[in-house]
């Protein structure tokens, strides 16, 4: 009998049946949902991925082979020598270390109705109504005159606070029901409780709730309301992820795009020893915003970095040559097929939770607009390397054509001529303060990521 020409994706689950593999998938989650749990920012996440990295050989010194090279706090470059000359082009996956979250403005502290608040501006893309009336955590950093730096996380332990945007209850918002979701979430009502206790005076004062949280801020943190005008400091969603379903299949948590991918690319790295082509990874910062600044893709922090490994690993190379070799993965997630919202996917190019990584062999919007187009000669030598290594694999688009569509540092990186596409896991509830991914697709990722800095070509 033949064998069947047509193309049907293989489910992870039948991948990992065993015993033995369920508990390696078990463990492979537990220590994602730790790191995911302590890293809800990008300096968080940076500054975690520098300690790992660091207990494992790496420093910032380029006459070793295992090298790491942070950027302020939010971007790290981190790359193995290989036995091969690098100079004929490195093995490289990028991912990104920031989510959609709320950022406090420059003058953020105000009080309305006896409430004292902190005003935010959004970051990334986000529905803003998924923010409101649930506990929220502040981190960040604080740099204090003189200079000094307070690092910031409050209301992640079970004894400190937690914030909170306050809703609008459902008996006076008729109103509010009768407008479109963008007009009836006014993104400049996005004012996070802070506190409602008013200070205690013998005069009456204007704004006394606002001023006692000033006290607390100055009492307890040494904090100013002008130290707050420089700081950075993001509301995220407070509390660990979790498994999901009495199966416990799935990861819920903040911040999955795009740190399961970074995770997953950071162990990857870690688990190959001695790779015969030089293996690197970029973790950006910005993404969410267009990957603009000097932290994001569109820097030329990456180009730095490979003008570094020339001039220490192969003088005689050409940095532009070495961009123009190198093989590299745009390790980001993309949209599973929702059960309850199927019709704004194309169901034959959708992916499905459970059957492994997603190739995007193109993103963007409309017609592929703002988007890096994956060339079939390397997309198909990716597709050969995962069937060999028996790694469930799925290709698909981000929804419908014309419905919508988004951007990954893939453009970014083909800019330099190198050979890229997107590789990451479907997530449910993408942007949301609660995203969803499956075990097995966390796994089939961290595997696939292997086996391209593993493999020989």
């Amino acid at each position: 009998m033949k064998n069947d020409p047509a193309y049907k994706a293989k489910s992870a689950w039948e991948h990992y049946e065993s015993d033995e593999d369920r508990q390696k998938v078990m463990k492979f989650s537990r220590e994602y949902i730790d790191f995911i749990s302590k890293c809800k920012t990008e300096r968080e996440t940076i500054a975690e991925v520098a300690k790992i990295l660091a207990k494992a050989g790496f420093s910032e010194d380029w006459q070793n082979d295992k090298v790491m090279a942070p950027l302020r706090g939010k971007a790290l470059f981190a790359v193995i020598k290989g036995s091969e000359d690098p100079a004929n082009g490195i093995k490289l996956i990028a991912a990104h270390a920031d989510s959609p979250r709320l950022d406090l403005k420059q003058r953020p502290i105000t009080e309305q109705a006896g409430i004292a608040q902190a005003r935010t501006h959004y970051y990334g893309g986000l529905k803003r109504y998924q923010w409101l009336a649930r506990p929220l955590a502040l981190h960040g950093v604080v740099i204090v005159d003189g200079g000094k730096k307070i690092e910031v996380a409050i209301g992640e332990k079970p004894d400190e606070p937690v914030f909170c945007i306050a809703d609008l209850l459902p008996h006076l918002a008729k109103d509010q029901g009768q407008k479109k979701v963008a007009e009836a979430f006014d993104g400049e009502k996005l004012n996070i409780v802070l506190g409602h206790e008013p200070r205690k005076t013998e005069e009456e004062e204007k704004e006394p709730a606002r001023k006692k949280l000033l006290d607390i801020l100055q009492q307890k943190y040494g904090v100013t309301e002008e130290d707050l005008i420089t700081a950075e400091l993001e509301a995220v969603p407070a509390g660990p992820a979790r498994f999901v379903g009495l199966d416990e299949s799935m990861i819920g948590g903040y911040g999955q795009d795009d740190r399961i991918c970074l995770y997953c690319a950071l162990m990857a790295l870690l688990a190959v020893e001695k790779p015969r082509q030089t293996i690197a990874v970029m973790f950006w910062d910005k993404e969410e915003i267009g990957s603009e600044g000097a932290s994001g893709a569109s820097s030329r922090f990456l180009q730095y970095c490979i003008e570094d490994l020339c001039r220490s690993w192969c003088p005689q190379a050409s940095p532009s040559h070495v961009f123009l070799r190198t093989r590299a993965i745009s390790a980001d997630v993309t949209a599973g097929l929702d059960p309850d919202y199927q019709d704004v996917h194309e169901k034959q190019n959708a992916a499905l939770m459970g059957y492994g990584p997603v190739f995007s062999k193109y993103t963007g919007s409309g017609g592929k607009y703002g988007a890096n187009d994956a060339d079939a000669e390397f997309y198909a030598s990716l597709r050969a390397m995962f069937n060999k290594a028996a790694i469930p694999w799925q290709a698909a688009e981000l929804g419908k054509v014309g419905l919508g569509g988004g951007g990954t540092v893939a453009l970014f990186m083909a800019a330099y001529g190198m050979q890229v596409i997107d590789l990451g896991p479907a997530l449910l509830s993408m942007h949301s303060p609660f995203e969803l991914s499956s075990i097995v697709d966390l796994y089939s990722t961290w595997e696939a990521y292997k086996v391209f800095f593993m493999s020989d070509h």
